[in-house]
């Protein structure tokens, strides 16, 4: 039995990947870290495991692997920690909120090879895996535009937890958080992106952005655009990419459309698309290789990215 370790409750995916865990064939949360005592008091309760501090499951050689979920700004010394200590680490995206900090965490990560994953959980879905497949194929030839959106309510349900909103926490608001996944998207479409200019707004009264889009240039002369919020109802999770031989448009995780030479000018729904892949953190769990699409160079990648996209605002 593979047993882990959740260190933080503070994002909002904690519980579900601690549920993953438990439910992935000879796999156990073995222990859980908050720094609310009472936080982690009940989730041990609820997961039916052990709350202790975070050197008592570092130091304990049962747990094979941690997953980082406490506040952002929190993750470079707790992910030292972890790579020191010999452990595997899942990491909640982003990995850190600077470049300086990030290439710490890199560096710690060839030096102890820690097996590492990062949470781009929109790569196990089928529609995103048929745009990649796609795209890497020249089907579309070569790419010159690329827009992924993905937007939701929280900030008008009130069901993101208040400290979403805590600037020195998340080190930002929608973008840095929720448009974590479109920004790692462009970057696998169209390569390092050259230059990044944001507009970052506020629709309701909190300390951060919830209402965000950054546009990207990358060499060649593709355009990127992210699209992000937090005030966004029943919109749909959207890739549009556009190249010199085709158009595809990703609408959802399971429906896609698109456009190639020879096809006539309509698009056209695409019928047979792949199955969906396990999440991220149950590749991990499982002890599966980490593809490159997030391993550690990718999340350092996307605290670059984010840094140039906050410092554009």
């Amino acid at each position: 039995m593979k047993q882990f370790a959740m260190i933080g409750k503070w994002h909002v995916h904690a519980k579900g990947y601690a549920k993953e865990i438990n439910d992935t064939p000879d796999c156990r949360v073995k222990y859980v870290w908050d720094p609310d005592e009472n936080i982690a008091a009940a989730w041990a309760e609820e997961l039916n495991c052990e709350a202790v501090s975070v050197e008592t499951i570092l130091a304990d050689p049962e747990v094979e692997g941690v997953v980082i979920c406490a506040a952002t700004n929190e993750h470079g010394p707790l992910l030292l920690k972890a790579c020191a200590a010999g452990k595997a680490v899942f990491c909640e995206k982003l990995l850190t909120l600077t470049v300086k900090e990030a290439e710490q965490v890199r560096a710690a990560v060839i030096q102890n090879n820690t097996r590492f994953a990062i949470s781009f959980p929109h790569y196990s879905e089928p529609g995103t895996q048929f745009a990649l497949e796609a795209a890497r194929s020249g089907k579309l030839g070569t790419l010159n535009y690329a827009r992924v959106r993905k937007a939701h309510n929280g900030s008008l349900g009130d069901w993101l937890p208040p400290h979403f909103y805590d600037p020195v926490a998340c080190g930002g608001g929608a973008m840095i958080d929720l448009g974590a996944h479109p920004m790692y998207l462009l970057c696998a479409f169209l390569g390092e992106p050259r230059t990044v200019k944001s507009i970052f707004t506020k629709v309701t009264d909190r300390a951060v952005e919830d209402n965000a889009v950054s546009v990207l240039s990358f060499e060649g002369g593709a355009i990127g655009v992210s699209e992000t919020g937090f005030v966004s109802v029943g919109y749909p999770f959207t890739i549009e990419l556009g190249g010199t031989k085709g158009t595809l448009i990703v609408h959802g995780k399971e429906e896609v459309f698109w456009c190639l030479e020879g096809m006539g000018k309509e698009l056209q729904k695409v019928e047979d698309l792949p199955a969906a892949l396990p999440s991220p953190i149950r590749r991990w769990a499982m002890g599966d290789e980490i593809p490159d699409l997030y391993n550690i160079d990718a999340a350092v990648q996307l605290t670059r990215v984010m840094e140039m996209a906050y410092a554009a605002n």
